[in-house]
């Protein structure tokens, strides 16, 4: 028969957790801080990049009036990719072969092509198409009057995102379960309620990420207008530095300009996801939720050392 000892343990033991140490990692982040010091310390003290100029430059009305404009190329041409996108890819899934083979033409055309040639194509439209018509009777269009410099750009921008777009929808759409869209037909719901109502609010998890990058990225693009002598935030920079050669700086102000309008888009977008998130995976903490509990717990450990 064997006997079990049990080995007493004082009460007032103190059992110390200690962590483990990780000191590759601390020189990795040592050595990051250091060359990104030095970097911030040789761009800040180069005389060569302006910054009197930079921040002269930063406030001025026009860099402000060309910002504007960027932003409403953004707006309107991701509204108009938006649409047309989920027109398009309802088209890729429907049972008709030609509505689905003009709808795989359309995409594989825009996104086969650069956006940068099709802005162009849609400027010199009137070379093609001196009068437009639109197949009606009565209705004479000067294309030179109706094709303005921003109309291109919408134009362009617009329907270039839509091909890409369309396929962001698609992909949504498909990850849908099909037992979803079958329950929906057993209630007697049409295929544009079942399309409005069961399959695009559920879809949204899958859109909502990549349509974020997608509208950080069309803010970027828009500075391809500026060949189009469109004054969007780019070319009111080109204008200046015309002027007073200082080429740089002003490159720097539009630079810090188009870094601060997706910094706040990139927000939106965290916290947009998050909220299409809820209820199906565990939410990462929020920064601020993280700083609360990071002073949470610093309080914490004060009130204990009392």
């Amino acid at each position: 028969m064997s006997v079990m000892t049990s080995i007493p343990v004082a009460a007032d033991t103190d059992l110390t957790t200690v962590p483990r140490r990780h000191p590759l990692r601390w020189l990795t982040g040592l050595l990051l801080l250091v060359v990104i010091g030095l970097l911030v310390a040789d761009v800040a003290t180069n005389p060569r990049f302006g910054w009197a100029v930079v921040w002269l430059y930063f406030q001025d009305v026009s860099i402000f009036h060309g910002l504007l404009t960027t932003l409403e190329l953004t707006v309107i041409c991701m509204a108009i990719g938006i649409v047309l996108a989920v027109a398009l890819a309802v088209m890729r899934l429907s049972a008709n072969p030609v509505v689905r083979t003009f709808a795989f033409g359309y995409v594989s055309f825009f996104r086969g092509t650069p956006v940068l040639v099709q802005l162009l194509f849609w400027f010199n439209l009137a070379a093609l198409y001196p009068v437009i018509s639109f197949g009606l009777p009565g209705v004479h269009l000067d294309a030179n009057t109706l094709i303005t410099p921003f109309m291109a750009a919408v134009l362009g921008l617009g329907l270039n995102e839509a091909a890409y777009m369309s396929e962001i929808v698609r992909a949504g759409i498909l990850s849908v379960d099909h037992g979803q869209t079958e329950a929906a037909g057993a209630l007697g719901l049409t295929r544009g309620q079942t399309l409005r109502r069961v399959v695009l609010p559920q879809a949204m998890r899958v859109i909502v990420p990549p349509t974020g990058n997608e509208t950080i990225g069309m803010l970027k693009t828009t500075a391809l207008v500026s060949v189009l002598a469109v004054h969007d935030l780019l070319y009111s920079s080109q204008i200046i530095y015309a002027k007073n050669f200082q080429t740089i700086p002003l490159l720097i102000v539009a630079s810090l300009w188009y870094l601060v309008v997706t910094t706040v888009l990139g927000v939106g977008q965290y916290y947009l996801e998050r909220r299409y998130a809820r209820g199906n995976r565990t939410l990462p903490p929020t920064p601020l939720q993280r700083l609360r509990r990071l002073v949470g717990t610093h309080a914490n450990v004060d009130r204990s050392l009392r």
